[in-house]
């Protein structure tokens, strides 16, 4: 990027929540944590001061089968920025008292998120849309699991894992590729080339769903917050341009057909919003949604009679363009940020094992048609694929199944 003035810098790792052992629950999230505490050359507070000591950020998270460590600063400090995070991926230390301490500290992160309404509605509306399954477990673990890790499971899980077949090492800004590729040899050149400690736990794609699944969590709150799902495409589908689209159109900004009938003409809340999860074989189409508890059988009922109406009718040309020119304007406003490309770069990689170039997707994006659209929204909305979760005052789980059965009519 030569108008940049500066660099983002990310090392990725092809490992996630989803192939844990059950008992190992939350260990890839606790090596990003401890990956912060020290190596044989930096302390903890020399690694955060070497980056952030120059005005840069840095940073990491864990998903569901992903960890990525990155930085960011002015283009001169880009041999820094990669020199810390390889020594912080290749040398820490792991020290007990480290991992005790940080294990209190996670702990203390499982709780923050039970105390937010909007954020822990999300983790039991995914424990319902994979029931059964891997993808279902929170990334941070919980207590229990939390508790069982050991230092020797830590260290086997990273000799496992952190090794050149799943590492990636991304940079984007002001840089030279050639420089790029040299630092890299220097930094990397001795990473391990393969596991060298068997750690196979591979996970399968989730079964079918066949019936609606609710989990209701009374809570007194001046809110109720809902969030809700239905079985959508991975990462990969074809489909998934067509599916993004869906989502602008429904829910995706201010203008959507859920933000101008929910909140523009009822005023029954302030934020309503959809969203994808991908991950390399399935995906949902997740709605949510914060409102006084007796209004949310309502609002539920708008939203699957809108959700239902663009399956049976589909949507306007006009519509269409205009979540097209939203996507990919958005996009090529966000990718004049280093950080953004730098995502980019790794999460592309990892997903379909080539760069897709923006203009493939942007070209993509402008030839779905109203027909795509349709047929995406009819495979999506289905109510058997439905799956809830709900904390607050509202709707029973059973007034929530008259709900969405009644919505089939």
């Amino acid at each position: 990027m030569p108008s940049s003035q500066t660099v983002a810098v990310g090392i990725w790792c092809a490992v996630g929540a989803r192939i844990e052992p059950p008992r190992l629950g939350g260990i890839s999230h606790f090596l990003e944590h401890l990956l912060f505490k020290g190596t044989k050359k930096r302390t903890a507070r020399q690694i955060s001061e070497e980056i952030e000591g120059v005005g840069g950020d840095l940073n990491a998270f864990t998903t569901e089968e992903r960890t990525c460590y990155y930085a960011a600063a002015s283009s001169d400090h880009f041999t820094r920025m990669a020199t810390v995070l390889a020594d912080m991926y290749r040398n820490s230390l792991f020290e007990p008292a480290e991992i005790e301490r940080e294990r209190g500290v996670i702990a203390e992160e499982i709780e923050m998120v039970r105390d937010e309404p909007a954020q822990y509605v999300h983790e039991l509306l995914n424990e319902q849309t994979w029931k059964g399954h891997p993808l279902a477990n929170p990334i941070t673990g919980t207590r229990k699991t939390l508790s069982s890790i050991s230092r020797n499971d830590l260290l086997d899980y990273l000799k496992g894992h952190y090794h050149a077949g799943k590492t990636i090492f991304t940079a984007s800004g002001a840089i030279d590729h050639d420089e790029v590729v040299q630092l890299a040899t220097k930094l990397f050149g001795k990473l391990p080339k393969a596991p060298t400690v068997s750690h196979q736990h591979e996970s399968k794609p989730p079964g079918p769903q066949t019936s609606p699944l609710i989990h209701i969590a009374s809570r007194k709150s001046q809110q109720s917050q809902v969030a809700f799902s239905f079985r959508g495409v991975g990462a990969t589908d074809p489909r998934r341009h067509a599916a993004t689209l869906l989502h602008v159109i429904l829910g995706g900004n201010m203008s959507s057909r859920l933000f101008q009938e929910l909140r523009e003409r009822r005023g029954l809340c302030y934020s309503v919003n959809t969203s994808l999860s991908t991950y390399s074989d399935c995906g949902s189409f997740d709605i949510s949604i914060g409102l006084d508890g007796e209004n949310v059988g309502k609002a539920m009922k708008l939203i699957l009679k809108e959700c239902r109406r663009i399956a049976e009718k589909g949507v306007s040309v006009a519509e269409l363009r205009r979540a097209c020119d939203y996507s990919i304007g958005t996009s090529r406003m966000a990718l004049e940020r280093a950080a953004t490309q730098n995502y980019r770069l790794g999460s592309s990689l990892l997903s379909h094992g080539r760069i897709i170039p923006p203009e493939e997707v942007y070209d993509r994006l402008a030839k779905i048609t109203t027909r795509e659209i349709q047929a995406v929204a009819r495979e999506i909305f289905r109510n058997e694929t439905i799956s809830l979760a709900m904390i607050g005052r509202g709707p029973s789980k059973q007034e929530f199944l008259s709900l969405i059965k009644q919505s089939a009519r």
